[in-house]
C-alpha cells in the first residue's frame, strides 16, 4: 500500500481506506481538522478526522464491519483495532453543507480550518491558516461572534489554544469572546469541565484564568473563584487570596487532582475572612472549602471518585508537619488521608507554602515529616479495614449479628485498635477483643 503523508507526517491506512471508500461510492472526502494542523506544526497528529457530504446513515451503511456510534449531531465515530475515526457530514448554515469549503467556513479557528485532499494531495487552506499558524495567532474563521455563537465553547477553546501553542488571540477574535461571554452560560456542563481542565494542564494555567478573568468568562463558570480577586491575607502572604491561588496552580505538578486540588484548597476563604486584633484570619477555611469545592465539581460534572479525591486532599492540606508527632499520631494521620494520598497531600503543601510568595520554602521539615510517614507505610500496618486480619463475616459469626452498618462500626472500632498498637492485628487477638464486646 502507498504511503501517504501530510507535511513528512504519514497518514493512518485505515484513514485512507475510509476515505477511498467514500470517494469509490461517489461521495467527496478529505482530512480535516487537528491533523492537518499538527502535521504543520510538525507535531504528532492524535486525532485524524474525515470530512463528508455523506449523510451520516449512509456513512454507517457504507462500513457495516467496523463498530460505529454517534455522540455529536452529524458525526459518525468508527472504531478499527481500538482507535477512533470520526467521519462528520460537511457543516453548513443551520445544518448540513454541501462542499469542504462551507464546511471549513463553520469550523472555529484557521489553522483548524483545514482540509487534505488525498486525490489531488494538496492542503486546501481558504482562511490562511498556515499564515496564522507562522504568525501565532488565534484567529476565528471570518466572523468571531457568529463563530461563537454556533458553539460558545470555541471561546474556552481560543484560550487553550493560546496557551499551548503560545500565540496570541488575535483582536477581534479576542473583543467577541468579551463581548460574548454570557454565552457560554449555553453549554453543557461536561464540555465546559473537560475545557476547563485542558486549560489547568497547560504549563501556567494562572494566565489562561486571567484572561477568562478580564474576558468575562470566569464570572460564568466559576465565580467563587472571583470572590478571592483582590482580597488582601496576613503578614505569612505576600499575596491576595486570588494570586496565592494562581501561583500555587501554576508550581504545581500537571496531573488533574493536583492541579484542581491547587484551584480549590483556599476556595472559601473569601466567605470565612475575617479581621481578629486587626489582623485577617481565615478560622476554619480548610472544612469549608471542601465543602465549597464539592458544590463545584458536582455542578460541573466531575466523576465521584475525581471529586473525593481533590476534596480529601483539600480537607488535609493544613497539616502540620512542623510538630513532633509520636508513631501512632503518625498512623492516624495516614488512616485519615489514605497511604495512596499521601504523596499527592505533600505535593500540594509544598506548592501551597511556596506561594506564599517570600521565595523558596525550607523542605526539610516536610520531607522528615513524609520520611516518618513512609518508614510506617513500609512496615506494612493496617490502614484500612480491608488490612485487618479479620472480616465482616467474622464479626457476625463472632458477635451473632446480620449484615448491616453495625458490622462495619465494628470494623472501624476495630481498626483503631491496631492503629493505636499495630502488633494487635493478628486473628486470634481480633476475636478475643471481639468476644470481650459480648459482655
Amino acid at each position: 500500500m502507498i504511503n501517504l503523508t501530510i507535511e513528512g507526517q504519514k497518514i493512518p491506512h485505515t484513514v485512507l481506506d475510509i476515505s477511498k471508500k467514500l470517494l469509490k461510492n461517489g461521495y467527496q472526502a478529505f482530512i480535516v481538522g487537528g491533523a492537518i494542523r499538527d502535521s504543520l506544526l510538525g507535531c504528532q497528529a492524535k486525532d485524524w478526522d474525515v470530512a463528508t457530504d455523506a449523510k451520516p446513515d449512509r456513512i454507517r451503511d457504507l462500513f457495516p464491519e467496523m463498530t460505529s456510534f454517534n455522540l455529536k449531531h452529524g458525526t459518525v465515530t468508527l472504531v478499527s483495532k481500538g482507535r477512533h475515526f470520526e467521519v462528520t457530514t460537511f457543516r453548513g448554515t443551520g445544518g448540513f453543507g454541501a462542499s469542504i469549503e462551507e464546511d471549513l467556513a463553520h469550523r472555529d479557528f484557521t489553522f483548524n480550518a483545514m482540509a487534505y485532499d488525498i486525490t489531488h494531495k494538496r492542503i486546501i487552506d481558504p482562511f490562511e491558516g498556515k499564515q496564522d499558524i507562522k504568525k501565532k495567532v488565534v484567529r476565528a474563521v471570518l466572523n468571531p461572534s457568529e463563530r461563537f455563537d454556533e458553539d460558545p465553547l470555541r471561546m474556552m477553546r481560543a484560550i487553550r489554544f493560546s496557551l499551548q501553542l503560545g500565540y496570541t488571540i488575535e483582536p477581534e477574535t479576542l473583543m467577541a469572546i468579551n463581548s460574548m461571554a454570557e454565552a457560554i452560560d449555553r453549554v453543557a456542563k461536561e464540555r465546559i469541565r473537560d475545557e476547563l481542565l485542558s486549560i489547568l494542564m497547560v504549563g501556567k494555567p494562572s494566565v489562561g484564568f486571567n484572561l477568562m478573568r478580564k474576558a468575562g468568562l470566569l464570572k460564568r463558570i466559576l465565580p467563587e473563584i472571583l470572590e478571592r480577586y483582590r482580597k488582601r491575607q496576613n503578614n505569612y502572604h505576600k499575596f491576595t487570596i486570588y494570586r496565592h491561588t494562581m501561583e500555587t496552580v501554576d508550581s504545581i505538578e500537571k496531573e488533574p487532582v493536583l492541579r484542581l486540588s491547587a484551584l480549590f484548597h483556599d476556595i472559601a476563604k473569601p466567605r470565612v475572612r475575617k479581621k481578629v486584633k486587626g489582623r485577617w484570619r481565615f478560622l476554619g477555611h480548610a472544612t469549608v472549602s471542601t465543602e465549597l469545592a464539592r458544590e463545584i465539581m458536582i455542578r460541573l460534572k466531575f466523576g465521584n471518585d475525581m471529586i473525593a479525591r481533590v476534596t480529601n486532599l483539600i480537607a488535609n492540606h493544613m497539616f502540620d508537619y512542623k510538630k513532633k508527632l509520636s508513631d501512632r499520631a503518625i498512623r492516624r494521620f495516614i488512616k485519615r488521608v489514605g497511604a495512596d494520598n499521601i504523596s499527592d497531600l505533600i505535593a500540594l503543601r509544598k506548592a501551597d507554602d511556596l506561594a506564599h510568595g517570600w521565595g523558596r520554602i525550607d523542605e526539610n521539615q516536610i520531607e522528615e515529616f513524609k520520611n516518618r510517614i513512609n518508614s510506617q507505610i513500609k512496615k506494612s500496618y493496617p490502614f484500612t479495614i480491608s488490612d485487618l486480619a479479620v472480616n465482616g463475616n467474622d464479626v457476625m459469626n463472632v458477635l451473632g449479628l446480620q449484615p448491616g452498618p453495625r458490622v462495619g462500626q465494628i470494623l472501624n472500632h476495630l481498626l483503631e485498635k491496631v492503629i493505636d498498637k499495630p502488633e494487635y492485628n493478628q486473628k486470634d487477638k481480633l476475636i478475643e477483643i471481639l468476644n470481650d464486646m459480648k459482655e
